[in-house]
């Protein structure tokens, strides 16, 4: 049974994480462009799992009966994805190199932490995905197998942020080129827009 659950948890983490987000095209910028990767693989697998214990302790129901908690974080997520879009086609059309990040640079490890934080916490889809779905699910099991289960789904958290932050380096050949960071970047602006428009909509409806 235990290992059945934590099987279990780690075909489910892996199921819910390894999926086209915004927390996880900043994470392969940021890799691309080896700028506090540390930093931001740690930031993301400490509130991942955070978020899974929270979600099999039972937090899942709390969530569930608080759905303005969630409205607000729509409006707020779209507004933060909105900006950071409009950022990411300013960079395209100005033709930033993204080896030499001449608009991150600047970027203390502080506010790469708290935007790493912000594409995290803001998206309240990681609150039904972790809390509520992965919590749900755990309770399948008794006993210390939910706790199992936990670790599996962390373990996809653990696996899935190093691999792809670090894992990043493997594409810099193709990110060398200028061209290259303006398509990314074209494209990283269209997905959150619209990641930012649907938020609205779902807050709306």
């Amino acid at each position: 049974m235990i290992s059945t659950a934590y099987l279990a948890g780690l075909a489910a983490g892996a199921g819910l994480i390894i999926a086209i987000g915004a927390q996880n095209a900043f994470v392969l910028r940021q890799g691309l462009q080896r700028h506090f990767i540390g930093s931001v693989v740690a930031v993301c697998i400490l509130a991942d799992v955070g978020l899974i214990l929270l979600g099999v302790a039972g937090m899942g129901l709390a969530v569930k009966q608080h759905p303005s908690l969630l409205e607000w974080l729509c409006y707020v997520g779209a507004a933060f994805l909105a900006v950071y879009g409009m950022l990411a086609l300013r960079r395209a059309w100005q033709g930033e190199s993204g080896l030499q990040p001449v608009g991150n640079a600047a970027l203390s490890r502080g506010r790469v932490v708290l935007a790493c934080l912000a594409f995290t916490l803001l998206n309240p889809h990681v609150y039904l995905d972790t809390v509520v779905l992965l919590g749900s699910l755990s309770t399948h099991y008794a006993g210390n197998a939910r706790w199992f289960f936990a670790a599996g789904a962390s373990t996809a958290s653990v696996l899935w942020f190093l691999s792809l932050g670090y894992g990043a380096r493997l594409l810099l050949p193709v990110f060398r080129s200028p061209l290259a960071w303006r398509v990314f970047d074209v494209a990283v602006a269209v997905f959150m827009l619209t990641l930012a428009v649907v938020l609205l909509r779902q807050s709306v409806s």
